[in-house]
């Protein structure tokens, strides 16, 4: 309020906070103004004495105040608490002779009298000063003190709520609620009953306490339903499947745990939490696991309550109070269950009849009879129940008619809902059809109108309230066979939400107060102010059922009454009634009651006295008025009251009473207009209190308002709510008039109304105690929340217009006919319609428009707060903008009504046939050219074409078809207009382009417009939110021409039927997209133009084998073409390339169940979906493996076989057989040589060869390895011409394929990739670019999945990104960087040349491992890498075309770059003296290849080289024996060159050691160490680098020991060398020098490394011939 004009300055205690009091309400009274320095805040009084709170914290005491040590004279004047400066409190609360006060910590702070501990303190009968009292919790470790929100006062007790909203109590009684038998209880202790709920507020009475608790809110709801208890692990529901119904019990009786957990506390019958406490006279049935018999004293057996020991276990227990049936059937109620579940009807009509019987006699003593009980307002139900309800409390309604419902004959349930969006929802088979809104599956809380009346029947009445909390059954047994219940009769109504729990939007929850709430009572009962409609009294808080569901939102409690008051502005009060303080006549007084004001008066504020009542309220103009209601109060009564016992007290009162002394109902105070804006009043004693504010600026004033304004909208909804909308439901009509769909809309829309309704519930709750506590602008919610509400109204008014085009309101118009009578006045009254005789329909339209009415209300009175404020404030700037927030929403509000009302005449007028299937609830009618405006061009002469758009489609209607195009996938373009004098639109849809004519540029420009408008917002999600074709006038929209839709292909062609959801472009897919064919057919990917285009995913159902097949990769033209995999549904797996979406070019072919073990692999050259070309397959079943020619699936040309056990042969092949020519070699080196004719089977001509050369010349038949027959001559060779013979048994490789013919479809892939026709035949520059083109779009399509890459690889990936300059002589610097970047290309399958280096690999694996590890296949297996060098080798010298030919010189710079390479490294092998290098494939291309071939390669090597090896490994094994001397003498070294000493590593270093004669394996160390490392080395030039190393170390070290230089000659050498080579212990020497052999660089032979490697051979042949004995 700072920021208010005048009152800026003197924010003066003269404005706000004045308090007024007063005793009685006889005309003559006016009350007297207490004179305070500051405003006051709140007011508590107790019998004589009051305590007050003002602004700063203060608190002041008046009155009669025994306790303080100066005896002060009554009537002086407020004196301040001095204890208590220096705290800031916050609340305060008096007692009947004690007084409570909070700190703004949540400190507590009491005193006054504390003969019963009322004050907390231990040994003090009064307490004079405030004094604190810690509340602390030793549950927790360590104990902790409870901060407090506030307190509520007795005579004997004090109650505190903490800050947890728990409850803590002290003092005497059992009002106190807590289980101890002791008093007084001084230490605060927790009231244990209430523990985990929310309590609201607390109410202390003289002798009773009241609290307001919160219903277990929607978290309890959102947590996911526990199936088992948490104890002992057992189900706590079963269900059971009979012949035409489902039995759901949840009868678990948990062995460990009496107390409900709170998780079943869902069940919402907060009753049902009762520990197990039942008394003796109770049998205890296995499923009571609370049981309501709360009286712990036996004398009482007939408690109301105990109707809830329910229907437990099926079988009916008599009722408690007839013994003899007690005896009979107390035993039979657990074993009733087995023979029969369901008691027959009679069973059930007879323990009802006995419920009611015993009720009756108490009933009708009670007087007033059942009226009392149910006064008939609105909003109660008003038939003429048995008394049966108000007896059972409802429990036994409860459980049988909740069965009932939730079994409805459906063999299921959705036990738990599926949202927990509102937490009332009930049973979703009950709503046949409507599964729209989770607040259409909710039952009505209040109860419905009765129609007939039958004992089971009505029991349905009051439990209208247990089925809202349905989430699960009730807590007791539910088994009552629905069938009988079908037969007692009463026609079943359909259940529909109308209260939304929970809030109108989740977050709603938490910033609005609820209304969800539950009043709990405990203390002394004896003049029925706990309200459970008996006298008992009750130790323990207990829930009053019959004000669930009355959204009570605050509680006050007098000496012996209690009052409640609701959201819709009503008070319930029961208790003592002797002075009228109940505010009506009617008795019992044990249960709750309306009081009775009179019509249009909404009471906001409630207090009650000794013996009176004090109820602020609204009336008919913004200022409050107050009513009174209770005993008169006498002049002088004070001194008497002073003087008298209570005893003699009581009986005067009454005598007075007689006279008259008090009111009947409550009488309105004349004088409350003077006092200016009351906010709240205040009764205890026999005294009252308001306390008002002047009107500054007229702020108050509008505050009143706004608050005024919500409440009594609100009372207005729930008129509507209760009287009209819930009947209507109700009726059993409705389904029949309106039709499923209707129907649902209206559920719908009652569930919105409901939303809407509790909202502003909540809103006037909210806006109410802002009033009472704070009266500022920071505190309404309508400003920070207001999306909450304008979310509200939106969702309301959507409903509202789906309802009306679907012309649900001419469709009720009959029900409502036959429900309302002829004569409308209710609902002419509620819709405000002052027209004469309107129609029903339009009733009924303004009935449900006029909720969007308030908006403006809204608006207006924001407004006129904003102006009791300073233009520049933020608080006029929120008021102002929250004003224009609603404003904006009304007009769009009116907009879409009218929108609504467009569309629904233009039903009316539309041919029928159409309309069903075109009218949507959600569709509205944007323009149509009925007025011919726009025509078809080259449309038939007779034909009519007939546009009309929609919000979400444009429908083409013809004379008796129509083609709905939805706007999503609409194209619409102007077509120029150059002197046709046409004014045409082109209109693109997926599968159809037309040209649409206008009359006139006026309607051209229109139609465009409002298409293009339509479009955008159907693309923009607001479907619903269109705008008229006016708003837009002013500016042009044009929707975007790509788009994101879905889209069902219609016409004939591959895609018929198929959906499409992606990307499109101008009327095609185009970009990533999903296409879903109704035979399960899906291709995931890209598009382009419309077909699949890019990488993408497809999955083809295989109907035989009811398995997929998937494939994987690239397409073009709605074909795969390009690297794919495809996994057949047989299992075969294909990786390769396709064109034209057949297996095209180079691919591989797994088959077989599991790729792992599959039988056969095949790898090489396909040609349209064959296999053609060269190709290797491995048949794994077999053991064999051809590599060879391919045609049309069959072998066909020259081709080799190995097999498992070592055969060989190559030769040729005709019709996938061995036919004609051919070798075949066995393992043992027996060779034939001749004719084949089949596989293995020799077939004319040949020679066949032993092992020993004796060979046979002939012509052969048979199989191989088994009888050959034979007619020939057999040669024994002479030992002469044994060379002859042996060179002509192994001239292998004649008939294989030449390796230059291998793979040639993997080397013109990577030919084609680089964009040249055939070997480098193309643009260089054309090459780069693919390169680039290539890695970048593997690099996004690597981006969508990240998963596949490593950090490293990307890393490469951005320097392959940067192309080395390719053109222009080439130095060593530029060698240097292409070597570089060939060895990076190399490195990721992304790039063209890395892409070929593995699939080369992949072959050549596949080729020479396993079966393929044959000796014989060496040659051709060295020969293959050559090829392979001398193939990429081209590709590069294509990319960089000015690299010199194989074996051309690259000049040296005059500096020498050699010097900085390391050695080791790849090119140290070129370190030759001469200032040049070499250029050669090997060089280049061997250290990126040779690496990843090396195993297999290897391997043949090792195996070639076997008999060798042996004898030399032999021969090491047994020289190595030798110590060194023995070792350098036997090999003839000279002693020169014997070393002396030997550094040692473990000593000083420079320290040696003698060379023993015994010392083994120390000479020339070193060199031995470096030697070893050839094997770990792969290419040739750095096997002979390792050479080289080697002999550099012998050198150092002889030349440290004849400490002079020194050259070699290769007699002195040859010896030392074969030393090192011997202590080597190199297993596969002779496989190593092979390898260098084949593989070496030819430039390299004559020179030092030649030298060097001759010497090692050299070695290796020495050690192998050696003869040592």
């Amino acid at each position: 309020m700072e920021t208010q004009r005048k009152s800026s300055g003197d924010d003066g205690g003269g404005e706000r906070g004045l308090l007024h009091t007063w005793k009685g309400y006889s005309c003559s009274v006016t009350p007297e103004r207490l004179l305070l320095p500051r405003p006051v805040l709140q007011v508590a009084l107790g019998t004589r004495h009051g305590v007050l709170l003002v602004e700063g914290g203060q608190v002041y005491s008046f009155g009669d105040l025994p306790w303080k040590q100066s005896q002060v004279p009554e009537l002086a004047k407020p004196t301040l608490e001095s204890a208590l400066s220096g705290q800031r409190v916050v609340a305060v609360a008096a007692g009947s002779f004690h007084s409570g006060a909070v700190t703004e910590d949540g400190g507590v702070h009491m005193w006054g009298d504390n003969g019963a501990g009322q004050c907390g303190l231990s040994s003090l009968s009064s307490v004079p000063n405030p004094t604190p009292v810690a509340l602390v919790d030793s549950d927790t470790s360590p104990p902790q003190t409870v901060p407090v929100l506030e307190l509520a006062c007795g005579q004997q007790h004090t109650l505190a709520l903490s800050v947890q909203r728990e409850v803590w109590a002290w003092g005497s009684g059992c009002q106190l609620g807590l289980n101890v038998s002791v008093f007084p209880v001084w230490k605060p202790q927790k009231v244990e009953h209430l523990a985990g709920r929310y309590v609201l507020q607390v109410a202390c009475g003289a002798s009773h306490s009241v609290a307001l608790v919160r219903c277990l809110g929607p978290l309890d709801v959102h947590r996911p339903p526990v199936d088992k208890c948490g104890q002992c692990n057992q189900l706590l529901y079963t269900m059971t499947d009979k012949e035409d119904h489902v039995i759901i019990s949840d009868s678990h009786y948990c062995p460990l745990g009496v107390e409900l957990t709170e998780d079943e506390g869902r069940l919402e019958a907060p009753a049902l939490t009762q520990g197990l406490k039942t008394s003796p006279s109770e049998p205890v049935l296995p499923s009571q696991t609370s049981t309501l018999a709360n009286n712990s004293d036996p004398s009482h057996p007939q408690d109301l309550e105990k109707g809830d020991s329910s229907l437990a276990n099926g079988a009916l227990p008599a009722s408690d109070s007839d013994p003899s049936a007690e005896s009979a059937d107390g035993g039979g109620a657990v074993a009733g269950v087995k023979n029969s579940p369901y008691p027959d009807e009679q069973a059930v009509k007879d323990y009802l009849k006995k419920l009611s019987d015993n009720t009756q006699a108490e009933q009708t003593a009670k007087a007033g009879g059942l009226h009392a009980l149910l006064p008939s307002t609105g909003r109660e139900t008003s038939s003429t129940l048995n008394s049966l309800v108000a007896s059972c409390a409802s429990a036994v309604g409860e459980r049988v008619a909740s069965t009932y419902e939730a079994l409805s004959l459906k063999k299921m349930m959705n036990f738990y809902l599926p949202s927990g969006a509102s937490r009332s929802a009930g049973i979703t088979g009950a709503v046949p059809g409507v599964g729209d809104n989770t607040t259409e599956r909710v039952r009505q809380e209040d109860s419905m109108q009765a129609k007939k009346s039958s004992s089971t029947g009505d029991i349905r009445e009051e439990e209208a309230e247990g089925l809202r909390r349905r989430l699960s059954l009730p807590g007791l047994l539910s088994q009552v066979s629905p069938r009988l219940l079908r037969k007692a009769g009463r026609p079943r109504m359909r259940a529909v939400a109308l209260t939304p729990l929970g809030g109108a939007v989740p977050e709603a929850q938490e910033v609005l107060p609820t209304l969800q709430t539950e009043v709990w009572s405990w203390g002394h009962g004896e003049h029925g102010q706990l309200g459970h409609g008996d006298n008992l009294a009750r130790l323990q808080p207990l829930c009053i059922k019959s004000l669930n569901n009355k959204e009570v939102v605050r509680v006050a409690a007098g000496a012996h009454h209690s009052l409640a008051l609701t959201a819709q502005s009503q008070v319930f009060s029961w208790g003592s009634n002797s002075s009228g303080q109940l505010g009506h006549m009617e008795s019992p007084s044990t249960v709750p009651r309306l009081a009775k004001m009179s019509e249009g008066i909404r009471v906001w504020d409630v207090s009650a006295g000794e013996r009176h009542t004090l109820l602020l309220a609204d009336g008919d103009c913004i200022q409050p008025i107050i009513y009174y209601s209770g005993q008169q109060v006498k002049e002088g009564t004070e001194e008497n009251h002073a003087k008298e016992t209570g005893q003699q007290q009581e009986e005067e009162e009454e005598g007075e009473q007689r006279v008259g002394g008090y009111t009947q109902q409550p009488v309105l105070l004349p004088f409350c207009m003077h006092l200016g804006y009351v906010s709240s009043v205040f009764a205890g004693g026999r005294r009252c209190v308001a306390l008002s504010d002047r009107n500054v600026m007229g702020f108050i004033a509008s505050l009143h308002e706004l608050a005024s304004a919500e409440r009594k909208f609100y009372c207005k909804l729930c008129n509507i709510k209760t009287q009209i909308i819930r009947p209507l439901l109700e009726l059993e009509s409705l389904s029949s008039a309106l039709g499923q769909v209707t129907l649902g809309l209206l559920q719908t829309l009652a569930g919105r109304f409901s939303l809407m309704c509790h909202l502003t519930g909540q809103h006037a709750a909210s806006l109410t105690s802002n009033l009472r506590r704070g009266r500022d602008v920071k505190s309404l919610l309508i400003l920070d929340h207001a999306d909450i509400f304008l979310d509200s109204y939106h969702e309301y008014c959507i409903a509202l217009g789906n309802f009306q085009v679907m012309g649900g309101f001419q469709a009720l118009t009959k029900p409502s006919l036959d429900f309302f009578g002829k004569s409308p006045e209710l609902l002419q009254r509620l819709a405000e319609c002052s027209e004469e005789n309107p129609a029903m329909a339009d009733l009924l339209v303004a009935l449900f428009c006029l909720p969007t009415r308030h908006l403006h209300e809204y608006g207006r009175l924001l407004l006129k707060l904003a102006t009791c404020f300073e233009v520049s404030s933020s608080d006029y700037q929120r008021l102002q903008d929250s004003c224009s927030k609603f404003e904006a929403l009304v007009l769009q509000l009116k907009r879409k009504r009218k929108e609504a009302e467009y569309t629904f005449h233009f039903w009316k007028s539309f041919p029928g046939k159409m309309t069903d299937s075109l009218r949507k609830p959600h569709r509205r009618l944007i323009c149509e050219s009925s007025n011919k405006a726009l025509t078809l061009q080259n449309a038939g002469r007779f034909s009519v074409n007939w546009f009309i758009l929609f919000n979400d489609a444009l429908v083409h209607a013809q004379f008796s078809t129509h083609h709905v195009f939805p706007l999503a996938t609409l194209w619409v373009e102007p077509i120029p207009e150059e002197n046709t004098g046409l004014y045409g639109l082109k209109v693109i849809t997926p599968e159809e382009t037309f040209t649409l004519l206008a009359c006139s540029p006026m309607e051209k420009a229109k139609w465009l417009r409002s298409i293009n408008q339509a479009v955008d917002q159907a693309l923009n999600g607001a479907g619903q939110d269109t705008a008229s074709v006016s708003s837009g006038a002013g500016q042009k929209l044009e929707p975007p021409i790509s788009r994101t839709a879905s889209y069902t292909f219609y016409k004939d062609g591959r895609l018929k039927e198929a959906t499409y959801e992606g990307r499109w472009l101008a009327g095609k897919p185009n970009g990533r997209g999903v296409l879903k064919w109704p035979d399960g057919r899906i291709y995931t990917g890209e598009f382009k133009n419309g077909l699949e285009d890019g990488f993408g995913e497809f999955v083809a159902p295989n109907k035989t084998l009811n398995k997929n097949d998937h494939y994987q990769g690239h397409w073009k033209d709605g074909k795969m073409h390009g690297l794919g995999t495809y996994r057949y549904a047989s299992g075969e797996v294909y990786d390769g390339s396709f064109q034209d979406g057949m297996r095209h070019g180079h691919g591989m072919l797994r088959s077989g169940k599991l790729n792992t073990s599959s039988p056969s692999v095949f790898i090489g050259q396909w040609l349209q979906d064959k296999k053609t070309g060269y190709g290797v397959f491995d048949d794994i079943t077999k053991g064999e493996k051809y590599m060879g020619m391919w045609q049309d699936h069959l072998r066909q040309g020259t081709g080799v076989v190995v097999t498992q056990f070592g055969l060989y042969y190559e030769g040729v092949f005709k019709d996938n057989k061995m036919m004609g020519t051919g070798i075949l070699l066995s393992e043992d080196d027996t060779t034939y040589e001749g004719e084949f004719s089949d596989d293995w089977t020799l077939n004319g001509k040949g020679v066949l060869t032993m092992a020993n050369g004796d060979y046979l010349e002939g012509s052969f038949g048979g199989e191989w390895g088994s009888g050959l027959k034979v007619t020939g001559s057999y040669f024994k060779p002479h030992l002469f011409d044994t060379d002859k013979e042996k060179t002509h048994a192994v001239k292998l490789g004649r008939l294989c394929v030449c390796a230059e013919d291998k793979w040639q479809a993997v080397f013109d892939e990577c030919w084609s990739q680089l964009g040249c026709e055939a070997l480098g035949q193309g643009e260089n520059s054309k090459a780069w670019e693919n390169i680039a083109v290539a890695l970048t779009t593997s690099r996004r399509h690597i981006e969508h999945s990240p998963e596949l890459l490593s950090r490293t690889h990307s890393k490469t990936l951005e320097s392959l990104e940067v192309i080395p300059q390719h053109e222009g002589p080439i130095t060593m610097e530029r060698y240097d960087t292409i070597r570089l970047y060939l060895i990076k290309a190399c490195d990721t399958p992304l790039h063209p040349l890395g892409r070929l280096v593995e699939t080369l690999v992949a072959v050549y694996r596949m080729t020479y491992v396993g079966v393929g590890a044959n000796r014989r296949l060496l040659p051709q297996a060295v020969n293959e890498i050559k090829s392979y060098l001398y193939r990429i080798f081209q590709i590069v010298r294509f990319l960089f075309q000015d690299l010199p030919e194989e074996g051309g010189v690259i000049p040296e710079p005059t500096t020498n770059v050699q010097d900085e390479t390391e050695p080791g490294s790849t090119d140290a092998q070129l370190d030759s003296p001469k200032p040049s290098r070499v250029v050669s494939s090997s060089a280049l291309l061997l250290p990126v290849l040779l690496p990843r071939l090396y195993p297999p390669l290897f391997t043949l090597y090792a195996l070639d080289k076997e008999k060798e090896d042996d004898v030399y490994w032999e021969c090491v094994l047994r020289l190595n024996k030798q110590p060194d001397l023995a070792l350098l003498a036997f090999l003839g070294v000279q002693q020169k060159f014997w070393p002396v000493s030997i550094p040692v590593s473990m000593p000083a270093p420079g320290e040696k050691q003698q060379v023993l004669s015994s010392t083994k394996d120390a000479c020339f160390a070193t060199a031995v160490e470096t030697l070893q490392q050839i094997s770990t080395t792969f290419t040739p030039s750095d096997k002979l680098q390792v050479i080289k190393l080697t002999f550099e170390e012998i050198t150092q070290e002889v030349q440290s020991l004849l400490k002079q230089d020194f050259l070699w000659s290769m007699d002195d050498l040859f010896p030392v060398f074969l030393y090192v080579v011997l202590r080597a212990r190199i297993r596969n020497l002779g496989s190593e020098v092979s390898l260098i052999e084949d593989l070496m660089d030819p430039c390299v032979q004559h020179g030092e490394h030649g030298i060097m490697f001759t010497t090692l051979k050299a070695c290796y042949y020495q050690i192998q011939h050696e003869k040592i004995h």
